[in-house]
């Protein structure tokens, strides 16, 4: 098994940053590809960003393209997400997810592993 605990949400104003991090225990040796899922209340978990393992391979949903940006450091078995010009869209539950696959996938149900999620609060 894989726990992922995610920290560095909280409360923020539009136009500001925060810096998400996803540290991973346990069977680290088996997680590969590492991701950001969101989910607002009322929707659905949605994509946001997805890293393989060397970090060659990045992916990001549209809606963050240019503001947010996903890293990691397999040493300290750790994922980033780095958000700038946070907007009010943008406040959600923000959750960690990690995968044995090589290649990073942007579909909720191909991920093995999930944290428990941190609040993300945009005020405008």
């Amino acid at each position: 098994q894989v726990q992922l605990v995610e920290s560095g949400g909280g409360l923020v104003q539009a136009g500001g940053s925060l810096r998400l991090s996803c540290a991973a225990s346990g069977r680290t040796f088996s997680v590969n590809a590492m991701g950001w899922f969101r989910q607002a209340p009322g929707k659905e978990r949605e994509f946001v960003a997805a890293i393989s393992w060397g970090g060659a391979r990045l992916y990001y949903a549209d809606s963050v393209k240019g503001r947010f940006t996903i890293s990691r450091e397999n040493a300290k078995n750790t994922v980033y997400l780095q958000m700038n010009s946070l907007k009010s869209e943008d406040t959600a539950v923000y959750y960690c997810a990690a995968d044995s696959r090589a290649t990073p996938s942007i579909v909720v149900g191909e991920y093995d592993y999930w944290g428990q999620g941190t609040q993300v609060t945009v005020s405008s």
